[in-house]
């Protein structure tokens, strides 16, 4: 996904104008990107790599695990421009760099609940061992900036509605296993405090809510891409729960401004929430906002409708709320661009260009 399709051309060009994004900040300097081959690192990485073409000049180091793959995604960026180059390592056996890093982006972390509950303790040394490493990578280079990319997973489960923000308590249970990635997450941010202040790394923390936009991966089960499965196939949306759990979302262009914001601009050993405080919505309303966008569709609009499986249901948590309060990062001059009605319908819009190219 690059300039060729509009939808991604349209966000990188309102990436690279975002007013909260000191972009000047980056001329000259060497960036390193950790999970580059992510969904938000991907994006990340294009976005600094279409800035270049806008003429500001930057090295980008993307650490991945398998050349072929980044090689692979990122072969329409390296044909317009030789600023992006690969390191090959995992976050348990960090890669030896060789070159000055001026800023860091770490946002490598396994990404599937799966993996999580299933193999707890590998989840735990990726997320440790590698943010242990790139810390000590930024004060070994005198680091002018980095940022963690985090999870409101920190906070936990909360049941009732309320407002969240940084300094708000949580409740992990430590004895889950799958906590091992919500733990793991919390000792990172602590590691990076810790760093800040023993060893002034300019560390900074951003605890992301879930985010979602063009480029996801094959055989991604989330719920919104789920949903946007149903949509493109003008099939029925068919909710196993009552969809009550509520929590607000993030368009991917709309995470990458806000990282390099805090990236660039916010103050060290310092959390900041990142979501579209509007787009505060039930599994449900989402269900049905999605199932609104087709009705164009000669057909009719699909529908929203609610399956009675006991044993499935069971697999999910009760209704949980997580609410996030957003003054601090909008503070720094950051606001969202899109709302929840227009992620989906340029996700409709990408993956609709994406199939027409294909087919040609």
């Amino acid at each position: 996904m690059w300039t060729d399709n509009p939808i991604c051309a349209e966000d990188l060009r309102q990436i690279a104008s975002c007013p909260s994004v000191a972009w000047e900040k980056l001329r000259g300097k060497t960036v390193l990107v950790t999970g580059a081959t992510g969904l938000i690192g991907s994006y990340l990485v294009s976005a600094l790599c279409y800035q270049v073409l806008q003429g500001v000049s930057m090295r980008i180091l993307a650490v991945v695990r398998d050349r072929g793959k980044a090689e692979r995604l990122f072969a329409p960026q390296r044909a317009q421009t030789d600023a992006l180059s690969f390191v090959v390592g995992t976050m348990e056996s960090f890669p030896a760099i060789d070159a000055p890093v001026d800023y860091i982006v770490h946002g490598a972390a396994p990404t599937a609940s799966r993996f999580m509950a299933e193999r707890p303790v590998e989840t735990i040394r990726a997320i440790l061992a590698g943010t242990e490493a790139v810390l000590e990578r930024a004060r070994s280079s005198s680091c002018q900036g980095l940022v963690f990319l985090s999870s409101l997973e920190v906070y936990g489960a909360l049941h009732r509605e309320e407002k969240v923000a940084e300094d708000h308590a949580a409740m992990v249970d430590t004895m889950a296993p799958r906590s091992s990635y919500p733990e793991a997450k919390r000792m990172a941010e602590a590691l990076c405090a810790s760093y800040a202040s023993e060893y002034h790394v300019p560390a900074k923390v951003i605890r992301l809510t879930q985010t979602f936009g063009p480029g996801r991966q094959a055989g991604d089960r989330r719920v919104w891409s789920q949903f946007l499965d149903s949509a493109l196939a003008h099939e029925d949306i068919v909710l196993l729960t009552d969809g009550g759990t509520r929590r607000a979302y993030l368009y991917l262009s709309d995470a990458v401004t806000a990282i390099l914001t805090v990236l660039l601009d916010g103050e060290p050993a310092t959390a900041y929430n990142a979501a579209n405080e509007a787009a505060y919505v039930s599994i449900r309303k989402m269900a049905e906002t999605v199932a609104e966008l087709t009705a164009g569709h000669p057909s009719g609009p699909i529908r929203v409708t609610r399956k009675e499986d006991v044993a499935a249901a069971k697999v999910f948590p009760p209704e949980l709320y997580m609410d996030l309060d957003t003054t601090r990062l909008r503070s720094l001059g950051w606001q969202p661009a899109y709302g929840l009605r227009e992620m989906f319908q340029r996700m409709i819009a990408a993956e609709t260009c994406r199939a027409q190219t294909s087919n040609v």
